[in-house]
C-alpha cells in the first residue's frame, strides 16, 4: 500500500484521538469543579437551579435553595461552582461595580441643556385627559386604527380554499 491511499485513515484517527482528548479534558475539569466545592459556596445544577451548598459528602451534596428548603443532588448534577460575586449578581441582584454605586436621583444629570427655560417649556404643556365623545371618535379615527389598515391592504388576503371564481 502507498502512503497515500492510508493518509486519509491516519487522518481520520488523529482527529478522533484529539476530539476524545479535549472531551477528556473538559470532563476532568468538570471533576476537579465539583470536588473543590465547599460549605458556602453558591452552585447552579444542571437544571438551573441557583443554590448555596451546605454540605459535601462523597457522591452528594446538600444545598440551601431558600428558607427552610434544603436538597440532596447527586455531585454530578452540579453544573458550575459560581464565585461570590457571581452568585449574588444572579441570585440577589448585587452588582459589584464602582460605576452602580453612584446613581443620580433624577435624570436631568443626564439630559444637560444650556437653557434651563427649554426644560421649564416643555413642561407647561397641558395634556388632555379628557374622554372624547364618541361622534368625535368616528370622524377622527386614531393612528393605531390607520395604521392597522395599511398593514391589512399591504398583506394578502387568506381565504380557507372555497373560492367562488373557478
Amino acid at each position: 500500500m502507498s502512503l497515500v491511499t492510508l493518509l486519509p485513515f491516519i487522518v481520520l484517527i488523529g482527529a478522533m484521538f484529539l476530539m476524545t482528548r479535549s472531551a477528556k479534558k473538559k470532563q476532568q475539569q468538570a471533576a476537579d469543579m465539583r470536588n473543590h466545592m465547599q460549605p458556602g459556596s453558591g452552585v447552579r445544577t444542571i437544571g438551573g437551579m441557583y443554590a448555596t451548598v451546605k454540605e459535601v459528602s462523597d457522591d452528594t451534596v446538600l444545598v440551601d435553595a431558600g428558607p427552610g428548603v434544603e436538597l440532596l443532588f447527586a455531585k454530578n448534577a452540579i453544573g458550575a461552582v459560581l464565585s461570590d460575586d457571581e452568585y449574588n449578581r444572579i441570585v440577589h441582584g448585587v452588582e459589584h461595580d464602582l460605576k452602580s454605586d453612584v446613581v443620580p436621583d433624577d435624570a436631568s444629570s443626564l439630559t444637560e441643556t444650556d437653557e434651563p427655560d427649554a426644560a421649564a417649556a416643555s413642561d407647561d404643556k397641558a395634556v388632555d385627559f379628557s374622554k372624547k365623545d364618541e361622534k368625535d371618535e368616528a370622524e377622527e379615527p386614531s393612528d393605531d386604527a390607520v395604521a392597522a389598515d395599511a398593514k391589512a391592504d399591504d398583506e394578502p388576503k387568506k381565504t380557507d380554499g372555497d373560492s367562488e371564481a373557478k
